[in-house]
């Protein structure tokens, strides 16, 4: 009976940490909006990096893929989270393509090709080569890397910052969100036994 109360104990206590994950990451998807308002408005990227933008959104497919029923049983907070994110990004990346420079354009087209396609890859040969533990065990890796890339990426702005003595190319609502997000699927992931997500 103690057993079956901690159980279920633990199951509220990670489902409630997924869902202020979720809302947290809802934060961090809307936080881009002032800067995308921005573009549109100067028509212009001016001197905003696109690479951010991609590498969440690679880190969201890969995600959402980790979350999925047929990889993940039982994490359907990261998938539900995750495709959210997803969309967010693609139309981030859309308005970035639009308003950018021509140089700008073409690069970032083709990072969203490849993005795309190697999202396809993970996708095929998840399902084709590994069975249901080892196709866990190979997305989850990959989200974990995704998701450094993803969270790393601000870095390159680092030197934006530092030149115009000025941070307003890296918004403090960006990075709390990041944190809140970070610190309630880590308490997630303890909680559903996940090591990939915590």
């Amino acid at each position: 009976m103690f057993q079956t109360g901690l159980s279920s104990f633990y199951s509220v206590c990670g489902d409630a940490a997924g869902i202020a994950g979720n809302l947290f990451a809802f934060a961090l998807f809307v936080s881009p909006i002032p800067t995308f308002k921005r573009i549109i408005r100067n028509q212009s990227t001016e001197q905003f990096s696109g690479l951010p933008y991609i590498y969440a959104f690679l880190s969201c497919l890969i995600c959402l893929w980790y979350g999925m029923p047929v990889v993940s049983p039982d994490i359907i907070l990261v998938a539900t989270v995750n495709s959210i994110g997803a969309v967010f990004q693609l139309i981030y990346i859309i308005i970035y393509i639009t308003y950018a420079d021509r140089a700008r354009k073409l690069k970032m087209s083709g990072l969203l090709i490849a993005v795309s396609a190697l999202f396809l890859t993970v996708v095929f040969l998840s399902m084709t080569f590994f069975d249901s533990y080892k196709r866990q065990t190979f997305v989850g890796y990959l989200s974990v890397i995704s998701l450094i890339s993803m969270f790393a990426s601000p870095l390159f702005i680092i030197k934006l910052v530092i030149k115009t003595s000025s941070v307003e190319f890296m918004p403090f609502y960006l990075s709390l969100s990041t944190f809140l997000m970070s610190l309630s699927f880590s308490t997630y992931g303890v909680f559903k036994y996940d090591p990939f997500i915590y």
